[in-house]
């Protein structure tokens, strides 16, 4: 993948800018950016026919660590809105926003939502046995509560409607659709997890995703932590995280669809545990995979996470 430069960015920009119109001139459709899938579903859930999304992070993308492209900065430049979820989610944002000279207005739609403090002051990623760093203050993965993903909602349709105010009346509408859709998940997913018995409410993950599941919704989620972002995690880490499992009687190991599964696996191997499944923590699904929409990820992370802390 191209790494995205200042100096290139900002050359292709105004070459770009000079031969070509501001996009919903072309389109007659609000031109929308969206740094992640899920956020780009939101968008386009709000937005209708009336606007034209694109995605930086596509599908089971990890925007923690995606390196931006020239073309990035070239969308980015002729947006008419750009959406970010914020609270240093997307590492690369601020570069690129500079890079491409954009005058659309950058939405931060965790804007107005309950946030949690990051209590290590930020939270690792794993690939294989190698862990990758991410210091935030806050924990960035807010909407794993559906109550924040109502306000990234409102957000978007706040956003579109300034920036296009004939279809305002659009916009609101469909929010209001996906808002009744939302509190209808959030009922599912609250009546899925009382079901599971209390003594079998924790699970381990890959990394720490999912606090704000685990706030609203009462399971907790243990993950790798202390692992050197200088290394591979040694044994003695894993067993330290696997005395934890067995004094805390996690029931199950799952997987995440951004991660690689292996030291998930081991971990699962050495605790003695079944991996439960693989959950969509920070990217949906292909459009053919089993979490291609927001509310289908979450339907889909609740069926996994109760079948199998459920088990026997």
């Amino acid at each position: 993948m191209m790494k995205l430069t200042r100096l290139a960015a900002k050359l292709i920009v105004i070459t770009f800018a000079s031969l070509t119109l501001p996009a919903q001139a072309q389109t007659d459709r609000l031109s929308v950016v969206a740094t992640f899938s899920i956020i780009g579903d939101f968008a386009q859930t709000v937005g209708g026919d009336r606007v034209e999304v694109r995605t930086l992070v596509g599908p089971n993308g990890d925007a923690h660590v995606y390196e931006p492209r020239p073309a990035d900065a070239i969308a980015i430049a002729r947006a008419d809105v750009v959406l970010v979820n914020g609270l240093m989610f997307e590492g690369f944002l601020s570069r690129l926003i500079e890079a491409s000279g954009t005058t659309a207005p950058v939405v931060e739609l965790t804007e107005g939502a309950e946030i949690l403090r990051d209590p290590e002051g930020g939270h690792y990623h794993y690939y294989g046995d190698r862990a990758v760093f991410h210091e935030a203050p806050y924990d960035a993965h807010a909407w794993q509560s559906v109550a924040n993903a109502k306000v990234y909602v409102q957000n978007i349709a706040r956003a579109f409607c300034e920036a296009d105010a004939e279809g305002c009346q659009t916009y609101e509408e469909n929010a209001q659709v996906y808002l009744e859709e939302l509190t209808a998940l959030e009922s599912d997913v609250r009546q899925a997890v009382d079901a599971i018995p209390e003594d079998r409410r924790v699970a381990v993950v890959a990394h720490n995703a999912f606090r704000y599941f685990e706030r609203d919704y009462g399971v907790t989620f243990l993950a790798p932590q202390g692992v050197s972002t200088e290394s591979e995690a040694s044994a003695a880490d894993v067993a330290s995280l696997i005395r934890e499992i067995r004094e805390r009687r996690a029931a199950a190991v799952f997987a995440e669809n951004i991660a690689d599964a292996r030291l998930v696996e081991q971990i699962a191997s050495e605790a003695g545990l079944s991996l439960g499944g693989t959950l969509y923590s920070d990217a949906l699904s292909q459009p053919d995979g089993p979490a291609p929409t927001y509310l289908e990820l979450m339907r889909h992370n609740v069926a996994t996470i109760t079948a199998a802390l459920a088990a026997d």
